[in-house]
C-alpha cells in the first residue's frame, strides 16, 4: 500500500528502522481495518494507513504530535499535482465531463462505507454531489485522529480551488465536524476576478 500512498516519495527518505516499522504498523492496521480493505477502497486505504503509521512512528523517535502533524500533511500536499486538472478546466466541455466522470469514477473508487448523494437536474453551468457516509471520518474518527481526515480534505482544496472559469464551494466535511461533504462546482464564462471571485472553502 505504502508503494501507491502520496507519502511515497517520503517514506524512502526515512532511516531504514522507521521505514521497518511504518511497514510493520501498516500490516497491523490492514488487519485491524479489514472490512475497509476491499478493491474499492485500495487507494484511499493507502493514504489513511500509511498517514496513521507514519504519524504513530514519527512521534514514537521522538518527535511532538505538532511537529508530526506538519510533516505528514505538507509531504501529502507536496505530492498533490493540479495542473492537469486545470488544463482540463480551461476547455468548455469541462462541466459536462465531471458530471459523467465523477460518478463512474467514485463508483469505481469507492468500496464499502462510502454514500453518496447525486443530482441530475443540475443547470449546465453547475455541478453538486454529496458524500453523506467516508471512511476517512469512519476510520480516523475512531481513532481520534480526524485532524488527519481535515488533512486530506484540505487536497480537495489544492485540487479543485484553482480550477480556471470554476468555482469549488465546499462549506462542511464529515472530517471537519459537518452533517455531510458537500461538493459544488459552478462554471463561470470569465475568470476568477474577471465578474467574481473565488469562495474560500473548507
Amino acid at each position: 500500500m505504502t508503494a501507491i500512498s502520496r507519502y511515497r516519495n517520503y517514506l524512502p527518505t526515512l532511516p531504514k528502522d522507521m521505514q521497518k516499522e511504518v511497514h510493520a504498523r501498516m500490516k497491523e492496521l490492514i488487519a485491524e481495518e479489514r472490512e475497509y480493505c476491499d478493491r474499492g477502497n485500495y487507494s484511499h486505504m493507502a493514504q489513511i494507513l500509511t498517514s496513521i503509521a507514519l504519524y504513530e512512528v514519527l512521534q514514537k523517535h521522538g518527535k511532538t504530535e505538532e511537529e508530526v502533524y506538519t510533516i505528514v500533511s505538507e509531504e501529502m500536499w507536496k505530492f498533490l499535482d493540479p495542473s492537469s486538472m486545470q488544463k482540463l478546466a480551461k476547455k468548455s466541455f469541462f462541466l459536462p465531463l465531471m458530471k459523467k466522470i465523477v460518478p463512474f469514477g467514485f463508483k469505481k473508487g469507492s468500496g464499502y462505507g462510502w454514500r453518496y448523494t447525486w443530482h441530475r437536474d443540475d443547470p449546465k453551468d453547475e455541478f453538486h454531489f454529496e458524500c453523506n457516509a467516508c471512511i476517512y471520518a469512519q476510520i480516523l474518527g475512531r481513532r481520534n485522529l480526524l485532524k488527519l481526515g481535515a488533512m486530506c480534505c484540505h487536497a480537495d482544496i489544492i485540487n479543485y480551488g484553482s480550477l480556471p472559469y470554476t468555482d469549488f464551494i465546499r462549506t462542511e466535511t464529515l472530517c471537519q465536524g459537518g452533517s455531510v461533504c458537500d461538493f459544488r462546482f459552478v462554471r463561470h464564462k470569465t475568470d476568477a476576478g474577471d465578474g467574481w471571485e473565488r469562495t474560500e472553502s473548507i
